[in-house]
């Protein structure tokens, strides 16, 4: 892909984070220079990767869509962007933030307008399109929409814990050690507790990734201890 950007003198990529880092990793001195804007979408952007990417002067552009929307449902644009949102919504697109038990900032994201699928066909109704109540598309993703528009989205809603009562994102426990170990693949999942109703794991390839230096980074970072996986 570099040699293909390089010969093509391409200026707009689109693409994701983990091919964004392996395009990074690969490419020859320069090879990359002409790409003005990169527009990422389907997984966070991490801070690695822009750094990767502004040192060549290429500045990320991060988005945010569902297959039901067409799939683009907002972008960071030139003017209007702000580096861990993922921009504002699209023109004609209408939203509304339902309220989710334990999240006390954001909601679940519910969106209608032209661009929202006609509606499902489902397995137990061959050939019968099920439509989307009144129009809306409920996305399952938690967000924070702030006072520009922008959207920052938490995390899927299928993935936050209750751990004491406290909704935590594994989206972002797994942002946060991605920082400590930026060259390793990690995932957090929970399981249940009959003490706390769910704790979580780290799954990991770090070699020797230990929760002590975990719970430092975490401390330094100003996360909760709640936070920190328990096992790893």
């Amino acid at each position: 892909i570099p040699k293909l950007i390089a010969d093509a003198k391409a200026t707009v990529l689109f693409s994701t984070d983990t091919f964004l880092q392996g395009y990074a990793r690969a490419a020859e001195p320069g090879a990359m220079a002409t790409i003005r804007f990169v527009i990422a979408g389907a997984e966070k952007v991490k801070d690695a990767t822009r750094a990767m990417y502004s040192k060549a002067g290429t500045k990320i552009l991060e988005g945010y869509g569902a297959t039901e929307c067409s799939p683009v449902l907002a972008c960071n644009i030139p003017g209007r962007e702000k580096d861990g949102t993922v921009g504002a919504l699209l023109p004609g697109i209408v939203s509304r933030l339902e309220p989710v038990d334990g999240i006390t900032v954001g909601g679940r994201l519910v969106v209608r307008g032209p661009n929202v699928m006609a509606g499902y066909i489902l397995a137990d109704q061959p050939g019968v399109l099920v439509p989307a109540k009144d129009g809306w598309h409920d996305t399952g993703d938690i967000v924070e929409i702030d006072e520009r528009g922008l959207v920052s989205i938490k995390g899927r809603a299928k993935r936050f814990a209750k751990l004491g009562g406290e909704m935590v994102s594994l989206a972002a426990v797994e942002a946060m050690v991605s920082a400590l170990w930026p060259d390793s693949n990690h995932v957090v999942i929970n399981v249940s507790d009959p003490r706390k109703g769910e704790q979580l794991i780290l799954v990991t390839d770090k070699v020797g990734a230990d929760r002590d230096s975990l719970q430092k980074h975490a401390r330094a970072q100003g996360m909760p201890e709640l936070w920190v996986p328990r096992t790893i």
